[in-house]
């Protein structure tokens, strides 16, 4: 049997062939569907060219590591295998690759995916690029300037009124933009960059956990390692050490 029609008898075993190939008709949505040993089974055409590569069988059988750099391809997998323990990932912020090689932020949602037995076979997600997101959303430059002003300041200390001010918003009014479009605070969403910018510096440098608090704008190592853990399930010091082993 040709390894196509074994992925697409694992995708018809899960429930799901017909559901994912209706995310071919949403251009602005990356998603995919791996097995449990994090190998591609399925991608639409955002997601394919996203990557680089043109066909589906070009991507069928990889893992991240086949198209990502190493600390972002363990960042993903780590994510994959909580999912696999039936965590749920809901508009979680990370850092991802343009098809041009820069670095930007993504905002990103998995899920498990189980067989007749409720037992976990796979996981699936989708992806949405944040800047493309802001910048659909009706051009709403009252949410576009605080999000662009917390991604390039968030290592300083941010106040909600100093966010409306720049936005020209009442504190309220600047909430309830947040939410309609992010569905967070501008106080959630900061606290998810600071994370998602913390994981990235624990997983690509030496720096002790306590530098790479304090650069990320946190002021209380206790109250950093407890966030941390409850957004990545993890401690900064049990990342760090995960990271240095090949998984």
């Amino acid at each position: 049997m040709e390894k196509n029609d074994k992925q697409l008898i694992f995708m018809e075993k899960m429930g799901v062939k017909q559901i994912a190939l209706m995310y071919d008709f949403i251009p602005d949505i990356l998603f995919w569907v791996k097995d449990s040993k994090h190998r591609f089974i399925y991608a639409n055409h955002t997601f394919l060219e996203h990557m680089g590569v043109s066909r589906l069988e070009n991507i069928i059988g990889k893992n991240d590591f086949d198209f990502s750099p190493p600390h972002v391809a363990r960042q993903f997998i780590q994510d994959d295998n909580n999912v696999l323990k039936g965590e749920r990932v809901t508009e979680r912020f990370e850092m991802n690759q343009t098809k041009k090689g820069d670095l930007a932020w993504f905002t990103t949602t998995k899920r498990p995916i189980f067989d007749d037995k409720n037992k976990i076979i796979g996981t699936y997600g989708i992806t949405r690029h944040l800047q493309k997101t802001s910048t659909t959303l009706a051009n709403i430059d009252a949410i576009k300037t605080p999000v662009e002003f917390i991604r390039t300041n968030y290592h300083d200390q941010i106040t909600v009124e100093q966010l409306a001010d720049i936005a020209h918003l009442s504190v309220s009014a600047l909430e309830r933009r947040f939410k309609k479009h992010l569905a967070k605070t501008p106080k959630q969403f900061l606290i998810e960059i600071r994370l998602e910018q913390a994981r990235k510096l624990l997983i690509e440098t030496t720096l002790p956990v306590s530098s790479v608090c304090f650069d990320t704008g946190f002021v209380d190592p206790s109250y950093f390692s407890k966030l941390f853990k409850r957004f990545f399930g993890m401690t900064p010091s049990q990342l760090r050490t995960d990271s240095q082993i090949d998984l």
